[in-house]
């Protein structure tokens, strides 16, 4: 559980962020007093924090199995991500290979990128994904052309946790000679992620999805993989990315790394078991609910539940109310009225994909949490479920 002024509260929406580690903090504010010079200048002040900046990039290399050269810092996922397509589209301008193939299951930093290069003359191929929410590989094969510069599938999805099968994938697109990129923001941190094991050419990643500072965030760029600078001034990240580096940020990035690789299987498989009882609570005591996307393979801390004649909205508000935060989905598209792209794009009609709740949970959950929550859900949903006297149906 986490204090706030209201008392204890009970956080269930980690895909959305993270607290900050302790260490974290503390390294961010140990940083900002001892590491005063700028990483680019040449005098002892400088280099002190040149070091702290490269033993940051080693630590977040070492997360995902890569080189450390080949590690970028950005300012988190969404400049990752466009970074990623607004590089390699600016790289690539002048050549006959003009299409991007995504999925229509993609975070909108990847997705509202695509379309925005589409304005331009690009061509944009949304790949669809079945119940499960995964991605056939025999559907990119399908869509695949001589004309295909990149395809950016992402590896776990945000709102339902399901792991895409990038090695086939990425081996598709290499073998119709296109990069492949793909948005690790969901699973870095939680499951094992390793550049060379996917077999991708970049891939983005964000601290504070596991534990690190918000606006941190990194692009991993395979030696030869041609990408033009979102901003350009000076030499900073080997000509990348201008700009004097957030250094307190990104040492506190290095450090939620660090920590992470130190405890992924273990805090995997707590958080796993834990999940699963959550799970297996809501579906055995709230009658017409359904999980939606598939079982496996799922990042360990999620799951996505659909509640029969509930408004997902109205049943986030009156959990808030008793102390327990979740979410309707992604919380960069928090606010807007329209259903889940995700889950409509799995096929789910408007209702059920508007009655669903994701439950993501982090380190500091515990047994105490779920049996709290298996307690006070069934209560909140049959009452919303007697204010609109609306009986259990088909979802």
């Amino acid at each position: 559980m986490l204090r706030s002024r209201a008392g204890m509260r009970i956080y269930l929406d980690h895909n959305a962020t993270t607290p900050p580690h302790p260490r974290v903090i503390d390294a961010v504010a140990d940083a900002m007093r001892a590491c005063v010079g700028n990483p680019s200048s040449v005098h002892a002040f400088g280099q002190e924090a040149r070091g702290a900046l490269e033993r940051a990039r080693a630590d977040v290399a070492r997360l995902i199995g890569a080189s450390p050269a080949e590690v970028v810092f950005t300012g988190g996922g969404t400049e990752a991500n466009n970074f990623a397509l607004r590089g390699l589209a600016e790289a690539r301008e002048a050549g006959d290979r003009r299409e991007i193939i995504t999925t229509a299951i993609e975070h909108e930093s990847v997705l509202n990128t695509a379309r925005a290069l589409a304005r331009r003359g690009w061509s944009m191929t949304l790949l669809p994904v079945d119940a499960s929410g995964i991605v056939a590989p025999g559907a990119l094969e399908a869509a695949m052309s001589s004309r295909t510069a990149l395809v950016s599938v992402m590896h776990a999805n945000n709102e339902i946790g399901t792991v895409q099968p990038i090695e086939p994938l990425a081996r598709i697109a290499h073998a119709h000679g296109a990069v492949f990129h793909t948005d690790a923001v969901q699973s870095a941190g939680k499951i094992p992620v390793d550049v060379r094991s996917l077999g991708v050419d970049l891939l983005s990643i964000s601290g504070h999805k596991f534990y690190g500072p918000k606006g941190t965030g990194a692009l991993w760029i395979r030696r030869g993989t041609r990408l033009a600078p979102l901003t350009t001034g000076g030499r900073q990240e080997r000509n990348r990315r201008a700009g004097t580096e957030n250094l307190p940020g990104l040492v506190g990035l290095g450090v939620a790394a660090a920590l992470a690789v130190d405890k992924l299987v273990s805090e995997a498989t707590r958080l796993a078991a834990l999940r699963d009882r959550l799970e297996r609570g809501i579906l055995e005591r709230v009658p017409g609910t359904a999980v939606n996307g598939a079982p496996e393979p799922r990042v360990p801390n999620t799951t996505n539940v659909s509640f029969d004649r509930i408004e997902a909205e109205s049943l986030l508000i009156a959990l808030d109310l008793e102390g327990i935060a979740v979410s309707t989905g992604s919380a960069c598209s928090s606010g807007t009225l329209e259903p889940s792209h995700v889950l409509k794009a799995m096929g789910l009609g408007p209702a059920r994909a508007q009655s669903s709740l994701r439950f993501s949970l982090g380190a500091a959950n515990t047994d105490e949490d779920v049996a709290r929550v298996l307690e006070i859900l069934p209560r909140a949903v049959e009452k919303l479920r007697q204010l609109t006297r609306s009986p259990v149906g088909a979802a």
